[in-house]
């Protein structure tokens, strides 16, 4: 029986596919457990998951617009200063609260078990891999739970609020009043909040890709142009139709494009190197 890639020879035999799907199994049922605990977590904080965490930017005291209104005062643009956002909630439907008690519970239970359900996703893959890949992706699971949590804060305090502010503020008319459904606010605020996160997974998604050899640092710096006419879009679609949210939403993803360039051209010049030491070596044993 031959071995699996990265485990040592003759001490671990290949596992059948039967195997597979069993480990699979238990790596699923550890995320759903974790995913249930939070679940029921947030659904039991109920006070804190929606008068605070939920509808915190849907109040004038809101940590992002006091902290743009001081920055305003403190550079003498008093422009900056975001009043409370001009909408009513409102629940049109029988079991409307209820059921977005349970769906929003879910969503951050979702969230916040992500890097444990990322954990055991690599569990299950780490071990189909060489050695020197193992060794190479140390600390894959630390990053993409670093980067997943700064995408959510980033999307949560700031992306979320701008849009919210803007598109509740939004009038054709002195006459028309928003009166905003809960689901619809719930929705924006999940979607920002996430997209915020998942796009922040760039770096690692690069890293990856640099270390399969699919992408390199020139095709990169080759198509920048591409990819920020791609990040305005995204920027776009993750935002509402206001340029300035739009350009607070694209620095940062610019920042994390030109991060990328960098981690591929540190991976692209490894994997150079180990394949030169490589065909060196067996250049050696040959002659």
């Amino acid at each position: 029986m031959q071995n699996q890639p990265g485990a040592p020879l003759g001490e671990a035999p290949e596992m059948s596919f039967i195997d597979h799907l069993e480990a699979l199994r238990w790596h699923i049922i550890r995320s759903a457990i974790a995913i249930v605990v939070f679940t029921t977590a947030a659904f039991l904080a109920k006070d804190f998951l929606f008068h605070d965490l939920i509808l915190g930017p849907s109040r004038g005291d809101f940590w992002t617009y006091r902290a743009f209104c001081d920055f305003g005062r403190w550079i003498g643009a008093d422009t900056l200063c975001i009043g409370k956002p001009t909408f009513d909630l409102q629940n049109r439907q029988m079991s409307g609260q209820l059921s977005m008690h349970i769906s929003s519970s879910f969503v951050v239970g979702l969230a916040m078990a992500f890097p444990y359900t990322f954990w055991e996703i690599w569990r299950f893959v780490k071990p189909g891999l060489y050695p020197h890949e193992q060794a190479n992706s140390r600390g894959a699971v630390f990053f993409v739970s670093v980067l997943f949590v700064l995408g959510l804060m980033f999307g949560y305090f700031i992306a979320a609020p701008l849009s919210i502010n803007f598109l509740a503020s939004y009038q054709l008319d002195a006459s028309i009043e928003n009166q905003i459904d809960l689901q619809s606010y719930i929705s924006t605020l999940t979607t920002m909040s996430l997209s915020c996160a998942f796009v922040f997974e760039l770096p690692m998604i690069v890293f990856f890709l640099a270390k399969a050899g699919l992408i390199t640092p020139e095709i990169m710096r080759l198509y920048r142009k591409h990819a920020i006419v791609v990040i305005l879009i995204i920027a776009a679609i993750i935002t509402p139709p206001d340029i300035s949210a739009q350009i607070i939403v694209t620095i940062p993803i610019l920042i994390l494009y030109e991060l990328s360039i960098n981690i591929a051209r540190v991976v692209t010049r490894n994997r150079t190197q180990r394949l030169n030491d490589a065909l060196a070596t067996n250049g050696g044993v040959s002659s």
